[in-house]
């Protein structure tokens, strides 16, 4: 598999790696198996990936734990990459970036991960009430002492900005009547972003995706060297084209896509109106109600004719267009399935042409269910 750097150089990964996430978190917890995620593990790792991500969020705390277990004496082929700053709650998660609190998070997923020393160590969620040089410090901290390889930071706001903007814009028309939109009111807080109701709709401001995120990385550069950002990115979910993706470029700083495949929409596996388990993150998403799905084949229908021309899987050309993005991209695709992290690894030799990324680019834009009606 094609290998490229992520950050200055000291890491370098197969373009395709593999979210763990789905083996113990966020999906249906019913079809989760440990010894079918464990040989998931080592298929990728016999197919050239390289790159596991994975964080002590994901159970809590089980994924880790599985990963070093499929891992075993093949740790030496891998590089391990998890995260911090994101504790469970009762059925909320909460932020801690309390530098105690990082040394702590790190000296037990090294424990959990039965290594020396972590990759990749990202902050998973900026704590709101601790200026993030002070945690991004905590961590520097970690390099100099021989227990992180290097550092990154995963960004989380593009859908925050999109989406009240999509609700405000929507008010300020006079669609809100229609429904769809938020009914609290008050003020919060996502990204950076302020969010203000206005007559129980959310409004924000018109700011790029990813821009609050940008300030951020700008601060802790300052402190030490981010050498990737993780952030999602897919034919359905582009913003992270706009600014996000060149400033990394600009920096020499690796982009790991996250969702490259649509939380599994893009496979053009699932169907409108299967249903999800109430588990299952996608049950309460936006984009995975039966009739958004529906409004959304057009889309897995254009990537399935781009597919016939190459011999291709829908999720192999999902993910080729993520990876002909920059050479600095490295695909995270999650699954629980050994055939698919094999399918999925093969992407990585795919090549589309002009004509090819022309045609994607055409396709209309992925719908969400409050957008529906403009």
């Amino acid at each position: 598999m094609e290998r490229r750097t992520v950050g200055s150089g000291a890491l370098r990964a197969g373009a395709v790696g593999l979210g763990c996430m789905p083996m113990s978190w966020a999906y249906t917890r019913s079809q989760r198996s440990g010894t079918e995620s464990e040989r998931t593990v080592r298929t990728a790792l016999d197919h050239g990936v390289t790159l596991f991500d994975t964080a002590d969020m994901y159970g809590p705390f089980t994924n880790e734990l599985l990963l070093a277990r499929a891992l075993g004496a093949r740790r030496e082929e891998a590089l391990l990459a998890t995260k911090c700053g994101l504790l469970v709650g009762d059925g909320h998660l909460v932020a801690n970036g309390r530098p105690e609190y990082v040394r702590r998070a790190c000296d037990a997923s090294l424990r959990r991960l039965r290594t020396d020393v972590i990759d990749l160590y990202q902050l998973h969620r900026a704590d709101p009430e601790v200026p993030v040089e002070e945690t991004w410090g905590a961590m520097a901290g970690l390099v100099a002492a021989g227990k992180v390889r290097a550092l990154g930071l995963c960004a989380h706001d593009a859908r925050a900005v999109r989406d009240a903007t999509v609700r405000g814009d929507a008010a300020r028309g006079g669609a809100a009547s229609r429904g769809g939109a938020a009914s609290r009111g008050g003020t919060s807080r996502e990204g950076g972003v302020t969010v203000r109701t206005a007559r129980g709709v959310l409004a924000a401001p018109r700011e790029a995706p990813y821009a609050p995120t940008v300030r951020v990385l700008e601060r802790v550069q300052q402190v030490f060297p981010v050498s990737a950002v993780q952030a999602e990115l897919s034919v359905w979910s582009p913003e992270a084209l706009r600014v996000l993706l060149p400033w990394c470029v600009a920096r020499g700083v690796g982009f790991l896509a996250a969702r490259p495949l649509g939380s599994g929409y893009l496979t053009g596996t699932l169907t409108p109106g299967q249903g999800f388990e109430p588990d299952d993150v996608r049950a309460r998403h936006p984009r995975f109600t039966a009739e958004m799905m529906a409004a959304n084949q057009p889309v897995v229908a254009g990537l399935r004719r781009v597919a016939a021309r190459h011999g291709a899987t829908v999720a192999q050309v999902a993910l080729a267009w993520v990876l002909a993005a920059d050479p600095r991209v490295v695909a995270l695709p999650g699954t629980k399935r050994a055939p698919f992290a094999a399918e999925n690894a093969a992407a990585s030799a795919l090549r589309l042409d002009e004509n090819d990324l022309r045609e994607i680019a055409a396709l209309p834009r992925a719908r969400e269910s409050w957008d529906a009606w403009g």
